[in-house]
């Protein structure tokens, strides 16, 4: 699986630099000089880091190659991507990357089967957002319904990699869609 690591942004200057959108806990380390990006579109890259360098709290970061501020602007909007394999685990157990959780089947603590994770959200709090699957004669027209639910403990008990599931153990209407106002 891919994960984006960032986008990059408008060109900075004549001499190819361009902005990056940084979308990782670790910019010094992906970003740095020497370092190979693929990229999403694939026939972008993939890329090579020339150089780095933050400007007034943006990432302005030179590519071998990229000699001048059209073959810049060609790379609007393309994303730099890593592979999740080589990311190392989490050194803390209650920590987890959005790639682990998506996907993740959730179920009551009873074993009632909710949905599946289908994205993270990270607004302040972190949000899962839950498929619910859709009732067919219902009136939803057999459309799935996403709830959020905060990431945290006391509703997230456990997270279970191995058997690819979390347990969601929430008040009454949490995981019913049609309660969200």
């Amino acid at each position: 699986m891919q994960l984006v690591v960032g986008r990059i942004g408008r060109p900075h200057g004549l001499r190819g630099d361009v902005s990056v959108e940084v979308r990782t806990d670790e910019p010094d380390r992906r970003f740095a000089p020497g370092t190979a990006l693929a990229t999403d579109p694939a026939s972008a890259g993939p890329l090579v880091v020339e150089s780095r360098r933050w400007h007034s709290g943006v990432l302005l970061v030179r590519f071998e190659g990229v000699t001048g501020r059209d073959r810049a602007e060609e790379l609007r909007g393309t994303m730099l991507v890593i592979d999740s394999g080589d990311i190392p685990p989490p050194e803390d157990p209650d920590e987890f990357y959005d790639h682990q959780l998506i996907g993740l089947a959730v179920v009551t603590p009873a074993g009632e089967a909710v949905g599946e994770v289908s994205d993270v959200l990270h607004h302040g709090q972190d949000l899962l957002v839950v498929r619910r699957p859709g009732d067919a004669g219902g009136a939803g027209g057999g459309k799935a319904a996403e709830v959020y639910v905060p990431f945290v403990k006391a509703l997230v008990p456990v997270v279970d990699l191995d058997k690819g599931l979390l347990i969601v153990d929430g008040p009454p209407g949490l995981l019913d869609p049609d309660e969200i106002v």
